[in-house]
């Protein structure tokens, strides 16, 4: 019902950048070439503006090449033709040859029906293209308008997606929805950027296309330009220098923001944080540690206190696969009280997306660090790049937990019988637990048996990363 075909639709009146421009917003002044600008629609039998609704080119980003197009939505709806896909697909070859990033800026209402199977023809194309550079060389799509049906699917394929504000993109429109469901939806409530940055679909959100080409090109500054190549240096900046174990309560359920953290180890305090707006309760971004690129991956207590869910496990997957393709090495900020429990995780499989991070670790084989804060229970203990997992360095914070699960819970259930008889059961119950905390989850008997390379001061914690990198200097 639509699937790849979609109507024209145009594109909001807030997007007032021309195709061109939006490519000269992108790259370098004055490096911008264009590929194809002009050429005959056979359908339409007339001289298409932009390349027959797209324009393409190559410029510079930071003086590396870049590869880009945008798509011209007042343009029968930026509808993908023949011409049009050719000029598309024809920057991506050019990419893979030079192995350089492609960014597209994308608005278009889906395959052109008037061209029927050679639009459809020329969407697989597309697919095929964008497939065959899949962790090759970074991808960026830029949604810049109503992206319908292949205009949808071909962004989906990419490593990141940025919608601008009023953007939407959906497999089949309202009125396909209306006429096949009898649903009356709007196009910002089926699939504007509210809906796919708490989906997942799309990575990053921003006012105007402009800032969203302006974000690309910072996103691109973290990357190598490709999988064989090492992330760009950037000359490096302190910190804020605060201790972060000023953020963290040591009272276990306590919330915080882990962000905080971050910004006290990270160069600059600064850090590019990917899918904010989804299953917030993991935190992933980029930033730099002593200059070099590292991907973060925390766990955030502000939300769920820091569970890993169905969706969080999926979102760090993704996040784990894309660093190791790139070779950016992981830095994981631990503090969490482990998987959440009941039919509704259970039901959204998070059996399958667990594991689906537990592989994405597993099989990274870039330098990976990860830092202990406060506890780390169960199956998310393992799953968070436990030294066992692969992790290179695992390092604890003096107050952290670490153990099966936490210690009242676990007395809970060993000293069931003995709780049942007793006369106080809560007093017996704190004794038992302090005593089992001392037993079991200390981190000097995590250290004690290797599953931590160092106990460190929070004060300490930057200062033990940059060592980490710097002894993995050729690595990643």
């Amino acid at each position: 019902m639509g699937g790849i075909v979609s109507v024209a639709l145009a594109e909001p009146e807030v997007v007032r950048l021309s195709p061109l421009e939006r490519l000269q917003a992108l790259c370098d002044e004055g490096s911008l070439h264009v590929i194809r600008s002009e050429v005959r629609s056979p359908v339409m039998g007339e001289k298409a503006r932009s390349g027959d609704g797209v324009v393409g080119g190559s410029g510079l980003v930071d003086g590396r090449p870049v590869f880009c197009y945008a798509q011209d939505a007042s343009y029968v709806g930026g509808s993908l033709g023949e011409a049009h896909a050719n000029t598309i697909v024809r920057v991506l070859e050019l990419a893979g040859r030079a192995r350089a990033p492609v960014v597209g800026f994308v608005a278009s209402g889906g395959a052109r029906m008037q061209e029927g199977m050679a639009a459809l023809g020329g969407y697989a194309q597309i697919f095929h293209r964008t497939v065959q550079l899949s962790e090759k060389v970074p991808q960026i799509s830029i949604i810049t308008g109503l992206s319908a049906g292949g205009g949808a699917y071909a962004p989906a394929l990419t490593d990141w997606i940025v919608m601008t504000e009023g953007s939407s993109m959906f497999l089949t429109g309202p009125s396909v929805v209306r006429e096949a469901l009898g649903e009356d939806v709007t196009a910002a409530e089926l699939g504007g950027q509210r809906v796919h940055e708490r989906n997942g679909v799309c990575h990053f959100v921003t006012p105007t296309v402009r800032d969203a080409a302006h974000l690309a090109r910072d996103l691109l500054g973290y990357l190598p330009s490709h999988r064989d190549e090492r992330p760009p240096l950037a000359v490096p900046r302190a910190c804020n220098g605060r201790d972060p174990g000023v953020y963290v309560p040591s009272q276990a359920r306590r919330v915080y923001d882990i962000r905080d953290v971050v910004r006290c180890v990270v160069d600059g305090g600064e850090m590019l944080e990917i899918a904010a707006g989804w299953a917030r309760n993991l935190v992933t971004g980029l930033a730099r540690i002593d200059g070099r690129t590292v991907g973060v991956i925390a766990n955030q207590p502000r939300y769920l206190g820091g569970v890993l869910t169905a969706a969080s496990s999926h979102k760090g997957a993704r996040f784990v696969s894309k660093c190791n393709a790139y070779g950016i090495p992981l830095v994981v900020l631990v503090d969490t009280p482990g998987y959440m429990p009941g039919t509704r995780q259970e039901g959204a499989g998070v059996i399958h997306f667990g594991a689906t991070l537990v592989h994405a670790f597993a099989e990274a084989t870039v330098p990976r660090f990860t830092v202990i804060l406060r506890k780390a229970f169960g199956g998310a203990f393992i799953t968070m790049n436990s030294k066992e997992l692969g992790a290179d360095y695992v390092f604890a914070w003096p107050q952290a937990e670490m153990g099966v699960m936490g210690a009242k819970p676990a007395v809970g259930i060993i000293h069931r019988r003995a709780l049942a008889a007793a006369d106080d059961p809560e007093v017996v119950r704190d004794q038992l637990a302090s005593d089992y905390a001392d037993q079991h989850l200390c981190p000097q008997v995590a250290a004690g048996d290797g599953h931590v390379d160092e106990l460190i001061a929070s004060s300490d914690t930057r200062a033990r990363l940059v060592w980490a990198l710097r002894s993995f200097k050729g690595a990643g």
